[in-house]
């Protein structure tokens, strides 16, 4: 049993909820995620099965895109709406599109971020939330994210009653990007406090949300036989390296685990590729410039 399951993570899982609905589900230990999804966001998130789990770490470092919403007017310990509130400030007078839009675009390109204390981030040993659970602030120090994308998807929304405004959002980011810690950013930037008040993942590892199952869809076509449906093999997976088909020569050394020269075809720009004999993933290939060569870089021949 080896492949991807985009799975539709509901709001109320963590991550490891999911991995060990999913052990019972498939009946097998070697399971992994592609990255964790806080409890109350739902959405997109990979699942490798078998000797997909070799890919986990590619999957991770794809691109994220989020919608979400965030609310003007109060900030949390959290940078969530489900932390403790620990800034008030009214919002009397909404803030025009042309103001948010110029705060979404000095948040997109390449910028420093700072891990939030309620993040797994390890420092000395120690998970950041461990420490904030006991009230300890820690140093931490920023980090380069890269956000290719920040814009408005819908008009923004004033509560007179509760003087709160709310802008509705799509982020396209790179991995290690806490959105919560960009809404919180945006109300620094803006001169509010500001908190990340929903989020779901719609795109991540190179599935969309409407490629997505659900547990009860798992589990469903578990029982039916047909898993298939759901379980993606490691070449669709993969689709967005391009393939290498081999010839008989290059398979030879494929199987050897060898180097081998790019096809005439093919450019070399392409660090990673697949590798494809009678229509069969083999294996991924790195390109080697020192030697011009491509080398291995995962393995999955032994299956075939």
């Amino acid at each position: 049993m080896n492949g991807v399951i985009a799975l539709f993570k509901e709001r109320g899982m963590t991550s490891f909820d999911c991995i060990s609905a999913l052990r019972k589900i498939l009946h097998t230990k070697k399971i992994g995620h592609t990255g964790t999804l806080d409890p109350d966001v739902d959405g997109v998130l990979p699942i490798c099965v078998g000797e997909a789990t070799k890919i986990s770490e590619i999957v991770m470092n794809s691109g994220k895109t989020y919608q979400g919403s965030i609310t003007l007017g109060l900030a949390t310990d959290t940078e969530d709406i489900t932390g403790n509130i620990i800034e008030t400030l009214p919002i009397t007078k909404p803030f025009s599109d042309a103001d948010i839009n110029a705060i979404l675009l000095k948040l997109t390109g390449e910028i420093q971020q700072i891990p939030p204390m309620y993040s797994a981030v390890k420092i000395n040993g120690r998970k950041l939330y461990e420490y904030a659970r006991e009230g300890i602030e820690v140093k931490r120090s920023s980090r380069t994210i890269k956000i290719d994308s920040f814009t408005q998807i819908r008009p923004t929304e004033y509560d007179a009653e509760k003087q709160q405004q709310t802008i509705y959002f799509e982020v396209s980011c790179s991995k290690g990007t806490y959105v919560r810690t960009l809404a919180s950013d945006f109300g620094k930037l803006i001169g509010v406090p500001a908190v990340m008040s929903r989020l779901t993942r719609i795109k991540s590892g190179g599935f969309t949300i409407n490629e997505t199952n659900t547990l009860a869809e798992v589990q469903a076509a578990m029982n039916e036989e047909r898993l298939t449906e759901v379980l993606k093999p490691l070449n669709e997976a993969l689709s967005a390296f391009p393939a290498m088909i081999l010839d008989e020569d290059r398979y030879q050394r494929v199987k050897n685990g060898g180097f081998i020269t790019p096809l005439e075809s093919m450019s070399t720009n392409n660090k990673i590729v697949r590798i494809i004999y009678h229509d069969e993933l083999l294996a991924l290939y790195q390109f080697d410039r020192s030697k011009q060569l491509y080398r291995p870089y995962k393995m999955f021949i032994h299956n075939n």
